[in-house]
């Protein structure tokens, strides 16, 4: 008996924004596109998420906490990871190394693993403005992290593009 591949892994981390509700979409174009997927939330972003329906997609449990020493690791190491949608919170800590959740630590520890990361942020405009956000952005592309458009909430989210995750890991 011949032991069947492994498809790629992707990480899906997930901020607390309106249009985190809709991160199924996002789950099963990855999974059209070939990827196993597991989810990471903020653990804001919990409240915005029905857990139990991802659950269901992905085949595994959704993370927002960190595991207990001993425990078995949920998700295999991972191909990619996109952070969809990401905050300003988590765009500006993530690029100061801070680690104090389990999606940032996620974060921080992909880039280590050199594994493509793509972004696709979710701020207002009046957030944008604040000189630490610009200065997060170009020290993370500057780490090689690929962002997608900006979506400043209210309609935008209505078009929220999550095929442009995978489309950034890609190419």
């Amino acid at each position: 008996m011949t032991e069947q591949a492994r498809k790629p892994f992707l990480y899906v981390v997930v901020c607390a924004a309106g249009v985190a509700a809709g991160v199924g979409e996002l789950i099963a174009l990855a999974r059209t596109r070939g990827w196993d997927v597991g989810v990471v939330a903020t653990p804001l972003a919990t409240g915005f998420l029905d857990t139990a329906a991802i659950e269901e997609q992905t085949g595994r449990p959704l993370r927002s906490a960190w595991r207990a020493p001993g425990d078995p690791r949920p998700f295999p190491d991972p191909d990619a990871v996109t952070v969809a949608p990401a905050t300003f919170n988590t765009v500006n800590k993530w690029a100061a190394g801070i680690s104090d959740t389990l999606a940032l630590g996620t974060l921080c520890e992909a880039y280590g693993q050199g594994v493509p990361i793509s972004v696709l942020p979710c701020v207002s405009e009046a957030l944008t403005a604040h000189p630490a956000y610009g200065e997060s952005v170009e020290r993370l592309r500057g780490m090689g992290v690929r962002f997608g458009d900006h979506a400043f909430g209210g309609p935008a989210e209505r078009g929220f593009r999550w095929e442009q995750a995978l489309d950034l890991l890609a190419g």
